[in-house]
């Protein structure tokens, strides 16, 4: 056998027994007299030690060849290390070597496997499976399958079943962009990858299934960031007989659980805000309720004086920043600056600094008095030592950009931190959403959902004021899992469909088949979708999802490392009946 421990298992209750290791050469160090040796495997390092005294001259001069990252095999005898080195699990003892095997050399690597590695982040996405040897992304990735593990653990021991739902299905309108396959066996037509399982668990669910779940691989052709990916992974689930409460207490005991099975932290409440209240209070739907900085409006207050940029607002709405009086008249510049940018777009930002004497001194000074700047105090929370910063403008675009100064101010003070956690429940969303452009309104989520209670006959009179029964998980900023109570009945995914524009024959184009399976009993249903990347990098501390994943794209969608996409060869566009405008390359 290659081997009889890992390197990170060996401590003092081994010592004096033959072991046999095998792993990658970290580093070594040569005294002339003595030449040590650190293997390392995913388990730990263990120091292999070569001394004149002990070890046959030609092993150590075998020792003294190895180059870094080398593969090899060490058989040898467990010791206690003179030195010992506190900071590793086996840093109390050392394997004396007796015989070393030469599994495999290797190339100097374009980078150090170290946990600060000098590699920068396009070279290490090249040589992806050299990164993963490293501490941080291998730890991650170990982390990963931890929370998988639980997921299914606990999902499981509720009864839930695992399907798996097919990759080779067919290309709708809504949503993103679709990945398309042409079929060589069907020339002409194309599958497309799934977007997600919609429509099969709720086929499920007619088929009587109950509960279901899938951690599964889905696609979308759309614009990359950070925390986005062309192929991610959902925690996909839906439940039979069941109204929005019993979907919010189900997936409630989920996060409860993988917070305290993974973090270690206890939470006993999920508050619940709706999309209009998330909207005003923190002009996103997507709220980090972990600190305060609650929009405060102002127009009752702001708009009473000369000051034009005021009166000609839609909305003016500000946030008192904790202990920020201290900024001086420079870092202020900064952060005009700073929402000027072509990013946030506000066209300029008004601040009042609230002095620890009780007094005002703002940069609008001219039209506003004490009296007026302390009821912006009190409607925006202020204390004595705060600073308001203030935004005016159309409502939409002007919580937006509060929204994006808010996160920056918070992270700037340091409120963000990542071993708290402050899950929350969004819900009543609109329903649909107008499209500017177009004139045309479209699902805010997705066709299936259902309207709230007794709303569907405003879909005739009144579209836009229609909320959706439907809810999102937020966890510290960042929506973790979205779902809805389905629409379970052929007539009303008829309505539904008609006022999102589809003709009946194309309703039944592309969704006939869900149409007919509500024909044979189906019962009311809904579910949740959890995006497990973005899941996994905020339970580890982070909110970029790239080191979670163990071969990610980078922003232009491209695998670096094995170079896709790619053009393919003509022969195999001709068997698909394919032919390109431009030459391939």
């Amino acid at each position: 056998m290659y081997r009889s421990h890992n390197c990170g298992e060996l401590r003092e209750t081994h010592i004096d027994q033959k072991v046999r290791l095998g792993g990658w050469v970290q580093k070594t160090r040569d005294k002339g007299f003595v030449t040590w040796v650190d293997l390392r495997d995913r388990y730990g390092v263990t120091q292999l030690v070569f001394d004149e005294d002990r070890t046959a001259s030609d092993l150590i001069a075998k020792a003294r060849e190895l180059g870094r990252e080398f593969v090899v095999q060490a058989i040898g005898t467990v010791i206690e290390r003179a030195s010992k080195n506190p900071n590793i699990p086996t840093g109390n003892i050392e394997v004396l070597v007796e015989e070393l095997v030469i599994l495999n050399n290797s190339k100097t690597p374009p980078f150090t496997i170290e946990d600060e590695t000098d590699g920068g982040e396009d070279l290490r996405m090249k040589y992806r499976y050299l990164d993963i040897r490293r501490n941080p992304v291998k730890n991650n990735l170990i982390f990963r399958s931890k929370v998988a593990m639980e997921v299914r653990k606990y999902l499981s021991d509720e009864g839930f079943i695992e399907v798996e739902t097919p990759y080779l299905i067919k290309s709708t309108p809504e949503g993103a962009r679709d990945f398309v396959v042409p079929s060589r066996m069907n020339e002409g037509q194309f599958y497309a990858l799934p977007q997600s399982p919609q429509t099969f668990k709720q086929l499920l669910m007619v088929g009587g299934l109950d509960k279901y779940f899938q951690i599964v691989k889905c696609f979308r052709d759309e614009d990359l960031r950070a925390d986005r990916q062309p192929e991610f992974t959902q925690i996909d689930c839906e439940m039979a007989f069941v109204e929005q409460e019993d979907i919010l207490n189900a997936f409630e005991g989920l996060t409860k659980h993988l917070l305290k099975e993974i973090n270690g932290v206890e939470i006993d409440k999920f508050p619940r805000m709706t999309f209009d209240e998330a909207m005003k209070k923190y002009g996103n739907d997507k709220p980090d309720i972990r600190f305060g900085m609650e929009f405060g409006e102002l127009n009752e207050v702001a708009q009473h004086k000369d000051f034009n940029v005021f009166n000609s607002a839609e909305l003016v709405v500000g946030i008192a920043v904790p202990g920020a009086n201290s900024y001086t008249r420079k870092d202020i510049d900064k952060l005009i600056d700073w929402v000027r940018r072509p990013q946030v777009g506000a066209k300029g930002l008004v601040y009042v600094r609230c002095n620890e004497d009780g007094s005002f001194k703002s940069s609008v000074d001219k039209f506003y008095d004490q009296e007026d700047l302390g009821k912006w105090a009190e409607t925006t929370g202020a204390k004595k030592g705060d600073l308001i910063c203030v935004l005016s403008g159309e409502t939409t675009k002007t919580r937006t950009q509060l929204s994006a100064l808010r996160m920056e101010l918070a992270e700037r003070l340091g409120l963000r931190k990542p071993e708290e956690f402050a899950p929350l429940w969004v819900i009543d969303f609109p329903l649909l959403e107008l499209d500017e452009e177009t004139g045309h309104y479209h699902a805010m989520h997705h066709p299936f959902t259902s309207p709230k209670p007794g709303q569907l006959e405003l879909l005739e009179t009144d579209p836009g004021a229609v909320r959706a029964n439907a809810y999102d998980l937020v966890l510290n900023g960042n929506e973790i899992g979205g779902g809805s109570i389905r629409i379970h009945d052929k007539e009303t995914q008829g309505t539904m469909f008609k006022h999102l524009g589809f003709t009946p024959e194309e309703a039944k184009a592309q969704f006939g088949f869900l149409m007919d399976a509500f024909q044979y009993g189906a019962p009311p249903h809904g579910g949740i979708a959890f995006g497990l990347d973005r899941l996994v990098a905020i339970l580890g501390g982070q909110e970029t999802i790239r080191d979670f994943i163990a071969f990610p794209k980078n922003n232009s969608g491209r695998d670096v490392m094995i170079d896709a996409p790619a053009p393919i060869d003509s022969e195999q566009l001709t068997e698909l009946g394919l032919k390109l405008d431009v030459p391939l390359k």
